[in-house]
């Protein structure tokens, strides 16, 4: 878990300077070992220790930096937390990377088929020596989890790639030719001279679509992110974004058995392949279909070595009186989450949350994100995965396999699919019901999300022969993966990573998208039923009762108690000198809305998120710019 910093300018000598670019990369590697707010780490630039410190990289035209995460339990070698550096033929390779290969034994096997040596059990120097055999289709032959920089002096550029599915973070800015980059935002922010201004486009990302964000959006004004599956290349010409990735169209000819069987193979594969590693492994276990089939085949693995899996599934305090099953949430985990570790044999663990705790962590998840995140839904995790911590480094989830196989109720409603918006926030009322008239005409919701869409909608993959429904399915297909899939990722990488925890998600592997990505509708969901296929895939993994539950989403609190501490949190920060919510904030809408039972209507945001939700998001939002200094500026 080795977190970065780094800049890069192709006319620049940083080595006539190196005291005090050393310094700044020890301020912000500083930062985010400590998770703590941009600009309050401070190393002297007269500091010796910087002169000789492995965690950072200089060249005349570049640096690097990284920073291990104190609470991080990967019992890995140093190297994997460092920067590895390796000369060849008179000329010198830098890489860093946040993240991990789960091919490296293979990709290892090979490089040495073709020469190759090691000097250390890194997947870094497996990735450096894959980037010197095949340059940047290197990228190509990685199965993992990674943001990766590579500064190449023989060719004088720097390169910076992020993961086909978008499960590490990787930002970047240009300023004057400069190029900084940060596996988190803090880590920008640390750099001086570097203000936090948020624009009317911003102001967008938040209110009308947070807590999704466009594709390499960074919220704050030039700031961007380098989007799932691709690379950014910059040197003496320049600066390039190129796709390295994305599921391509084709006919599917496989029988409904051969699909079944394939799926079987690829889930299976993707989960052993995501068990390998020294730290101590758990599953995260909520008793439906995805996490159970994660669980099951984990299980099974570590009982033919002799071990048995540590699962921990999560529940409210008090949830047990206060639950009432709805539409969208049918069912309690807890008891499901139970019958499965049984099952399976695991050493099981509930884990639990009040709603005291659940208020309290809002903001460290804003810490985690460097942004408003998804109020209770990701504070929640947050501090579950705080717990697990305490008895595991390495945890397995079940994330993904809904936006995958088709399984949210928005894949089963022609009016969802049908929609021509976004299908998790297709009513924009419940975001505008708070909101000054005054400000809701600056932001011009409807424009913003539509152009957002549209964009987003016109580079899914299509074949010439598909026909409305097929590109319809299609398209919501291509939403799902890149917008909902990845606020969800997001949010789980965030919440384990700001514990030293190491969260894998197996559905997320790009073979299992690759594959599904051209099976018919009619086979994922055969005879209509949701995950028809996964399920049929599932079959000898699960007992009956858990392989045909019907889908019930990640839980929250149904205390009102909550509801009711958020309120007066919410009131008192409104009612604070210079509160920076009264700029978008209508505080007469917003008294009625606090005076009524505000977990009725349509939710803002997915299927769960309705008023508790929308009162922690303003909470997050308020928190944000006060301690990060947010200014709001054109």
């Amino acid at each position: 878990m080795c977190r970065f910093i780094g800049f890069y300018h192709p006319h620049k000598h940083y080595l006539k300077e190196s005291r005090r670019w050393r310094a700044v990369l020890a301020n912000c590697t500083l930062c985010l070992e400590r998770e703590s707010l941009p600009g309050s780490e401070t190393v002297n630039q007269e500091d010796t220790a910087l002169k000789s410190d492995p965690a950072f990289w200089l060249w005349e035209h570049g640096g690097l930096g990284a920073a291990r995460h104190p609470k991080t339990k990967e019992a890995s070698s140093p190297s994997a937390f460092s920067i590895f550096v390796h000369e060849s033929s008179g000329q010198t390779f830098a890489l860093i990377m946040d993240g991990e290969l789960y091919n490296s034994c293979d990709l290892r096997d090979e490089l040495r088929r073709e020469g190759y040596s090691f000097e250390t059990s890194s997947d870094q120097e497996i990735a450096l020596k894959s980037y010197l055999e095949w340059g940047t289709e290197f990228v190509n032959h990685l199965n993992g989890s990674f943001a990766i920089a590579i500064m190449d002096t023989a060719a004088r550029r720097l390169l910076l790639f992020r993961d086909p599915i978008g499960s590490k973070p990787l930002f970047y800015t240009v300023i004057d030719g400069e190029l900084l980059f940060s596996s988190r935002l803090k880590g920008l922010l640390s750099v001086p001279g570097i203000n936090a201004v948020l624009s009317r486009e911003g102001l967008n990302e938040i209110f009308s679509l947070g807590p999704a964000r466009t594709p390499g959006a960074g919220i704050l004004k030039g700031m961007k992110e380098v989007p799932a599956g691709h690379f950014l290349l910059y040197g003496p010409d320049g600066i390039s974004l190129t796709t390295y990735w994305k599921p391509v169209s084709r006919p599917h000819t496989d029988s409904w058995e051969r699909t079944a069987k394939t799926t079987a193979f690829l889930v299976e594969d993707a989960v052993k392949r995501q068990m390998n590693t020294v730290s101590p492994l758990c599953s995260f276990l909520s008793g439906g279909l995805d996490s159970s089939l994660v669980s099951s085949i984990c299980s099974r693995e570590l009982k033919k070595q002799g071990k048995k899996l540590t699962t921990f599934s999560f529940d409210f305090s008090g949830n047990k009186d206060f639950f009432k099953p709805n539409s969208f949430q049918p069912s309690r985990d807890q008891p499901y989450a139970e019958k499965m570790a049984a099952f399976l044999g695991t050493d099981h663990h509930t884990l639990e949350c009040t709603s005291k705790t659940q208020a309290d962590r809002l903001m460290d998840s804003v810490l985690a994100h460097d942004l408003p995140a998804m109020g209770d839904i990701d504070s929640s995790m947050l501090h579950f995965c705080s717990m697990a911590a305490g008895q595991a480094g390495t945890a397995l989830t079940g994330e993904c396999a809904d936006e995958i196989f088709g399984g949210y109720p928005w894949f089963h409603r022609p009016e969802c699919f049908n929609a021509h918006t976004f299908p998790w926030t297709m009513d924009l009322a419940p975001r505008k019901a708070l909101l000054r008239q005054d400000f809701l005409e600056y932001l011009n919701m409807e424009e913003y999300v539509a152009e957002a869409y549209e964009a987003s909608v016109s580079q899914t993959p299509m074949l010439p022969e598909d026909g409305p429904e097929t590109r319809a399915r299609r398209r919501i297909a291509w939403l799902n993966l890149t917008w909902f899939m990845q606020t969800l990722l997001n949010r789980m990488e965030r919440a384990s990573s700001f514990n030293g925890l190491t969260a894998r998600v197996p559905f997320a592997d790009r073979r299992i998208i690759e594959y599904l990505w051209n099976v018919p509708w009619e086979m994922k969901a055969k005879n209509g039923i949701p995950k028809g296929l996964l399920r049929e895939a599932a079959k000898g993994f699960l007992p009956g009762e858990i392989l045909n539950r019907r889908k019930s989403p990640y839980p929250k609190t149904y205390d009102t108690a909550y509801e009711a501490l958020l309120a007066d949190r919410l009131r008192e920060a409104v009612h604070e000198t210079n509160s920076p919510l009264l700029e978008f904030i209508d505080k007469k809408k917003l008294e009625n809305f606090l005076s009524s039972p505000s977990d009725y209507g349509k939710p803002w945001y997915g299927q769960l998120m309705a008023g508790p939700q929308m009162m922690a998001y303003l909470l997050q939002i308020h928190f944000w710019i006060r301690a990060y200094k947010i200014t709001v500026a054109d």
